[in-house]
């Protein structure tokens, strides 16, 4: 029903926009349906005990009252960094750790994110873009930057003024105008753009 319901609005693009060629992007690959957002737990005391708390996204200042002394990592590496906004001495874990003190080797743990295999950092799941092109305007299901999918709003929560602003920006990064018309799509729990209509004027 979601294939159906996605291609039915894809079909509907082409028409709205004009004259225009449709082009599919390649199906699939088995990794990209493999993958899991990176998903970790961070514990006050060693052998994951004591308060905990749950990290699916990047915190640039934890704000912990207690330091980091073990982490359960169900998914993805993860970098902690000594200061807010990853700054200072970093480390990066990638299984589970119950005692932390000869990683971190004293360091009080301030901020964490997601590593990526390349040393980079990349939160967003790959994309599978549908793509209809006309003269005036341009139809994406899954806007993406670099093979990925572009978040709805990078801070805060996801509203639709967050949303239509960060279509306006991704339109523009691929010579439109702006947005006309953008939704949102949930995924691992965070919020996507989805099925956006760039145009070149009258936006």
């Amino acid at each position: 029903m979601k294939i159906a319901y996605r291609l039915s609005i894809l079909a509907a693009a082409a028409v709205s926009i004009g004259t225009g060629v449709l082009a599919t992007s390649s199906a699939q690959t088995p990794d990209d349906k493999m993958y899991r957002p990176p998903e970790a737990t961070i514990y006050r005391d060693a052998g994951y005990r004591g308060p905990a708390v749950f990290v699916g996204e990047a915190k640039p200042n934890l704000g912990l009252a207690w330091p980091v002394n073990s982490i359960r990592v169900a998914s993805g590496r993860w970098e902690l960094c000594e200061k807010t906004r990853f700054r200072g001495n970093c480390r990066t874990v990638e299984r589970d750790t119950p005692m932390l003190n000869s990683i971190l080797r004293g360091l009080t743990i301030q901020s964490i994110r997601p590593a990526g295999s390349g040393g980079g950092w990349n939160p967003n799941p790959p994309a599978n873009d549908q793509v209809a092109r006309g003269n005036f305007a341009e139809f994406h299901t899954q806007p993406s930057t670099g093979g990925t999918r572009v978040l709805a709003c990078t801070s805060g929560s996801s509203t639709a003024a967050c949303a239509a602003r960060a279509a306006d920006n991704w339109c523009r990064t691929i010579g439109w105008n702006g947005s006309a018309r953008e939704h949102m799509e949930t995924v691992g729990g965070r919020e996507y753009l989805a099925d956006v209509l760039c145009v070149r004027s009258g936006y």
